[in-house]
């Protein structure tokens, strides 16, 4: 937050000048209905590959500021994640497979993907 100025938004569009390739990337959203509707406190694996990355939903960092509630893992390479594990606050465990990357998948909870967005 800027003060008494508009808001800064800023884009990462790293390409990699030593292959001229933008690596992979997915981004999750979460959609509680059980638990809390933002998932704040929904712990998310994406594994691909040999790769395990894990990543919470929180709700802020500072004073001032707020995160997007969307997850975004890095993919390199990879061209899906062979699996995605939601632990939802209520501690129910739900897992999707198979998801292409360089999209927005959107899951709500006890219902598997709802929705998937390119770019």
């Amino acid at each position: 937050m800027n003060m008494n100025e508009p808001p800064s938004l800023l884009r990462n569009e790293y390409v990699n000048r030593r292959t001229s390739q933008a690596n992979n990337w997915l981004k999750v959203k979460l959609i509680g209905t059980k638990s809390n509707r933002s998932a704040i406190g929904a712990r998310v694996q994406v594994k691909n590959g040999e790769r395990l990355q894990v990543q919470e939903v929180t709700s802020q960092s500072s004073y001032y500021s707020h995160n997007d509630l969307s997850l975004h893992f890095g993919m390199g390479t990879s061209q899906k994640a062979s699996q995605i594990e939601v632990r939802w606050p209520n501690g129910q465990t739900e897992i999707v497979k198979d998801i292409a990357a360089n999209q927005t998948v959107r899951i709500k909870e006890a219902s598997g993907v709802e929705t998937v967005r390119k770019r």
